[in-house]
């Protein structure tokens, strides 16, 4: 009889989220010989995308597939898009990651909630025979049941996109703000304002929070739409003493797509159709019939705005909630694992100064447990999809026993001066490549 070391390594490597990093990492583990089980909590793959897939991508094709993905794609007559174009979510979901998903067959699991993670048999005290224990994976059921999987070795690359930052001062909800979510008042970040949603934002007057391109991807699609509802009426409110860094390169922006959405947003704010409000901290929310109060603080005090819907676009943090029995080290800032937060920090980084890093880096002292993609970057806001498929690659070589090729770190990404963005997935990475290497600062940009 084998012992539970040997024997628990031919369970299934748990992946929980089907976006393109999750998809990736079952096709790096498929390829490594290993057997990948990806667990989706919602009902198709890249539940999250699909949310604000309307929204164009800056990055073209070429920065958003996967090499491992793309070999398991061509053999079954994949033919990859044009790699100079530039995708919506929609058209990344359709192109690729349905196709990919159908390559992976019946390994994917939809509409299945991952609520809990922790050791067959033992809790996050139990040292004794600990790493050589399997994962257990615990999934709840419609019925309120639940059922538990064993792995041997998790994968989380779930994303933040369910956990928006609060839109009050110090990171905490404002008074009022659940009540307000709850009666519509306030919307989900990148509403689709000129197609799905069109009819709720027409004629109304509209509030945009945040200084990300996903602020400024909305207050633009607003902005189209008023041009056709022209009682439509657009605020726009950010923390910041000004919003000039929201423009970005503008016409010196490596990404063209990129610096022309800034240059847009500065005309438009210039010719008075939007309507911004800096130095604005909200402190509080209250319901005025169909409409909302938001209080704030501004730089001339007290500040009141009365608007019909306010849109979020404050930026995500990792729900870490199914991971308390796991023996994690994160950062104590930004909650990533802990050797990647100093690294990240917006505080001291931009994305171009970041170093590219695999499994080394993101492993935890619970062995065989790693947290990749956006959810990697904790709170940090500079997150790339290229980056994402480079954490995956190191670490399925790593579960493979190819120490040589996890450590082998390198991406190839854009030369580029502007990082920002407040996109609850993967992001997205500009035109002319840069090889960058483990020890090498990584020039980036986000969405």
């Amino acid at each position: 009889m084998r012992d539970l070391a040997s024997a628990h390594q031919d369970l299934p490597v748990v992946i929980i989220g089907a976006g393109p990093v999750g998809l990736a990492a079952a096709a790096h583990v498929r390829e490594r010989g290993l057997t990948p089980v990806v667990l989706e909590a919602g009902d198709t793959v890249a539940a999250a995308i699909r949310t604000w897939g309307h929204t164009r991508l800056f990055s073209p094709w070429r920065y958003n597939i996967d090499e491992a993905a793309r070999r398991l794609l061509e053999p079954n007559g994949w033919q990859e898009p044009d790699l100079d174009a530039l995708p919506t979510g929609h058209e990344l979901v359709d192109d690729y990651l349905t196709p990919l998903s159908a390559a992976l067959g019946h390994v994917i699991r939809t509409s299945t909630r991952v609520v809990a993670v922790s050791r067959q048999g033992i809790d996050k005290t139990r040292s004794q025979n600990r790493d050589n224990t399997p994962f257990l994976v615990r999934i709840a059921q419609t019925d309120g049941s639940y059922d538990d999987v064993q792995a041997r070795s998790v994968i989380d690359a779930s994303g933040t996109w369910e956990q928006p930052n609060p839109l009050g001062r110090s990171g905490l909800p404002a008074p009022g703000e659940a009540e307000a979510a709850a009666r519509g008042l306030i919307t989900q970040p990148l509403p689709a304002v000129t197609d799905a949603h069109r009819d709720r934002f027409a004629g109304r007057h509209i509030l945009v929070i945040g200084a990300g391109h996903s602020a400024a991807n909305t207050l633009l699609d607003l902005a189209e739409l008023a041009q056709d509802a022209p009682e439509t009426r657009i605020s726009w409110a950010v923390r910041s003493a000004d919003v000039t860094g929201v423009y970005g390169g503008e016409d010196r922006d490596e990404l063209a797509a990129r610096g022309a959405l800034g240059s847009r947003l500065r005309a438009l704010v210039e010719s008075g159709v939007i309507d911004v409000h800096t130095t604005f901290t909200i402190s509080g929310f209250e319901a005025a019939g169909d409409q909302l109060r938001v209080l704030a603080t501004g730089s001339a005090g007290p500040e009141e705005l009365r608007v019909d819907l306010l849109v979020p676009a404050t930026g995500f943090r990792p729900d870490l909630s199914m991971l308390a029995e796991l023996r994690l080290e994160l950062d104590p800032a930004v909650e990533a694992p802990r050797q990647l937060g100093p690294l990240i920090d917006p505080e001291f980084h931009s994305c171009g100064s970041v170093e590219p890093h695999g499994e080394s880096v993101l492993s935890h002292p619970e062995a065989g447990f790693y947290i990749v993609g956006m959810k990697s970057y904790g709170r940090a806001p500079t997150f790339l999809m290229a980056t994402g498929y480079e954490q995956v690659r190191s670490i399925a070589a790593a579960m493979a026993g190819d120490r040589a090729a996890a450590d082998e770190v390198h991406l190839n990404l854009p030369e580029t001066g502007v990082c920002s963005t407040d996109l609850g997935g993967s992001c997205d990475a500009p035109a002319e490549p840069q090889l960058v290497t483990i020890g090498a600062p990584a020039a980036a940009s986000c969405c």
